[in-house]
């Protein structure tokens, strides 16, 4: 091992470690750069050599020669307000961080929730100056997907635009959290059965729709659209569908709100109506975020893992990476549900 650090300077090489390992130096420098295409016996006998001659990667240089900047963004195309109101993107965020943790990678957090910072975004990501890109948050029409296919840019998203999404994708089940929902209500007896949607063009707001209409349908109850009161997630905007329901429907007696955010607009303006809650009207929110459990009465809510969307989405995206990195893009984009859980407290 002296012998060996003599040789590189005092400093040893990959190509030393190559060579203590029995490997080439292209295999050890797969392993060093983790790489799938390695077997497990060789993985071990290159970190053996690694550990022996205590070899420290040079950074700079490899990311240099891999065109890698060591560096992912997480998009957020909202605007600041919208960011900093809704706990989900902090949870988000709080995913994405932990998986990150034990690795060498930095975090660039973009919010574009204008023409012009959409602009200055795409002119960054097509100068490469990230590995890869988290996109959260994506309405229909939204051009940074494709943006970021024409680039070939390893991305992740968080909820898909649409049903035939090319982009690999996690999210988690809004329909089946919807249903169930919807179904606690009618379990508990109720027949007037509302819901305040989030922005249409978000496609797990229309799955939370669609979760809603099923239940409803299957219980036989009438699918009138006057129930139906379309928002954008904001409190303010479950507070006016709120009182657009309470104008069309008088009798409603549940409401499932698209957010927890939401149902807390709704809140306010069920009791300022004189409703009493769950008595009058019962209420269900989505996402279980501090909202819920802070509400008065506390909100029963669907949970979905938002934290750990956020470390899935980072793990895919990490592997994304790699798999461009060792020349193997070809494989299957993985599309990923995680499971809802519906918490019962005291709205409903």
């Amino acid at each position: 091992m002296a012998a060996a650090r003599v040789r590189s300077g005092g400093r040893p090489t990959l190509e030393e470690v190559a060579a203590r390992a029995g490997v080439g130096r292209g295999t050890a420098s797969r392993v060093i750069n983790g790489s799938p295409r390695v077997s497990e016996q060789t993985r071990e006998a290159v970190e053996a050599a690694v550990a022996e001659l205590g070899y420290v990667p040079n950074r700079a240089a490899r990311a240099l020669a891999g065109n890698r900047t060591d560096a992912i963004a997480l998009v957020v195309p909202e605007s600041e307000t919208r960011f900093f109101a809704e706990p989900y993107f902090s949870d988000i965020v709080r995913g994405v961080g932990a998986a990150l943790a034990d690795t060498e990678m930095q975090l660039l957090l973009t919010l574009a929730g204008n023409d012009r910072e959409r602009r200055r975004l795409a002119q960054y990501l097509t100068a490469h100056r990230v590995d890869g890109v988290l996109l959260v948050s994506v309405h229909a029409d939204d051009p940074l997907p494709d943006l970021l296919e024409q680039l070939g840019m390893p991305s992740v998203i968080s909820g898909r635009r649409h049903a035939a999404e090319t982009l690999p994708s996690v999210d988690s089940d809004n329909f089946e959290g919807a249903r169930a929902a919807v179904g606690h209500f009618i379990e508990r007896g109720r027949r007037s059965i509302a819901t305040i949607t989030g922005r249409l063009d978000v496609y797990g707001a229309q799955r939370r729709l669609d979760g809603y209409r099923k239940a409803v349908a299957a219980a036989g109850l009438d699918p009138d659209e006057r129930l139906i009161a379309p928002a954008d997630f904001s409190e303010e905007g479950g507070a006016r569908a709120m009182r657009e329901l309470l104008a069309r429907r008088p009798d409603v007696d549940a409401v499932f709100a698209a957010s927890d955010v939401m149902a807390a607009g709704a809140r306010q303006v069920l009791r300022e109506s004189g409703r009493r809650i769950p008595d009058d009207v019962a209420l269900i929110g989505f996402d279980d975020s501090a909202v819920a459990r802070h509400m008065d009465p506390p909100l029963t809510s669907v949970r979905q893992p938002i934290e750990e969307m956020g470390r899935t989405m980072t793990r895919v995206l990490l592997q994304e990476i790699a798999n461009r990195s060792s020349g193997d893009g070809t494989r299957e984009r993985p599309r990923i549900v995680l499971p809802t859980e519906l918490v019962v407290r005291e709205s409903s």
